[in-house]
């Protein structure tokens, strides 16, 4: 349990308890039900997220806005996007981020998929939606240079969170607030 993400030893040991408090069919059950997922989930052969279908539902919606496509490192970002109910575009998800040091480079990655779609669609805009870590950076520029002859690239702000103080606010944290401003309506 403590191999999934987000578990920690005291958090893996309750949970390891607990299911083995639960009855034996509950458990197979919970254990089959994981193993379906693994077998029916893929990804989707437009964007790369996570789908049952060899194209997704978001790829599929005719109602989505063609002319912008969202680059992200990976599937939770696009949920986490998707529960804004804000972007009405497409998705394109990288399966993580240029880091060498972990040898991970563009190549193991969906990038030249990404050029491919990008020089085929001609997207109006092209928005970089990665997070602000050094691997997300290189990423972040290494996308830009690459997509820049085919459309317009832009990536989110970054700033301060909702209900956050400046006095906590780091000092990088405080220079991409102040970089991502933009003017009153």
């Amino acid at each position: 349990m403590q191999r999934l993400p987000g578990v920690g030893p005291k958090s893996a040991q309750r949970l390891a308890l607990h299911i083995l408090k639960r009855p034996e069919a509950e458990v197979e059950a919970l254990a089959q039900a994981l193993v379906e997922a693994k077998k029916q989930i893929g990804l989707c052969s437009v964007c790369f997220h996570l789908s049952a279908e060899p194209v997704c539902e978001i790829c599929r919606n005719v109602n989505r806005d063609n002319s912008t496509i969202c680059v992200v490192a990976d599937s939770r970002d696009v949920i986490a996007l998707e529960k804004t109910r804000e972007y009405k575009g497409k998705y394109h998800v990288l399966g993580g981020v240029i880091s060498p040091i972990d040898g991970i480079g563009p190549e193991q990655l969906t990038i030249q998929a990404l050029v491919r779609r990008v020089s085929k669609q001609q997207p109006q805009e092209v928005i970089l939606a990665i997070s602000p870590s050094v691997e997300g950076e290189t990423t972040t520029l290494y996308l830009g240079q690459l997509l820049k002859p085919f459309t317009k690239v832009t990536r989110i702000a970054f700033g301060l969170p909702v209900g956050g103080d400046l006095e906590y606010a780091d000092e990088v944290t405080l220079a991409r607030a102040l970089e991502g401003r933009r003017e009153l309506d």
